[in-house]
Order: structure tokens, then sequence, then C-alpha cells
């Protein structure tokens, strides 16, 4: 099936975009939040950390399918 040209595009930009905001949410944890807070912020950045791992693996099977 042929990849949509803007996907590849859309990962990549979803890739460059998620180290920043894995850092937005560790600086969150750096100022000492509620307990509640903490555990929401650490669970956000185990799901950013996850899609980081899909986009990279989907990129790599992009581009083995382009080759």
């Amino acid at each position: 099936m042929p990849l949509p040209p803007n996907e590849r595009q859309r990962l990549e930009h979803e890739l460059a975009a998620i180290p920043a905001q894995i850092a937005a949410y560790w600086r969150e944890l750096d100022n000492g939040p509620r307990r509640a807070q903490r555990e929401r912020l650490e669970w956000h950045i185990r799901e950013r950390e996850k899609r980081l791992a899909e986009i990279k693996a989907r990129l790599v099977a992009i581009r083995a399918e382009t080759r």
C-alpha cells in the first residue's frame, strides 16, 4: 500500500517535538508538585516515551519500504 507523502513528514515533525514535551514535563516535576500532579506528569512522560519509540519504529519501516 503506498504511503501518503505527508505521513513521513508528520511523523518526523512529531518526533522532533516530543523531546521538548518530555523536557517540559521533567521541568514541572523538578518544581516539586503535589502527589496527584506528580503521578500525572510521570504518566505523560511514559506515554511520550512510548510514542517516541512507536514513531521511530514507523519511520524505520517507512524508510525500508521506500528502498
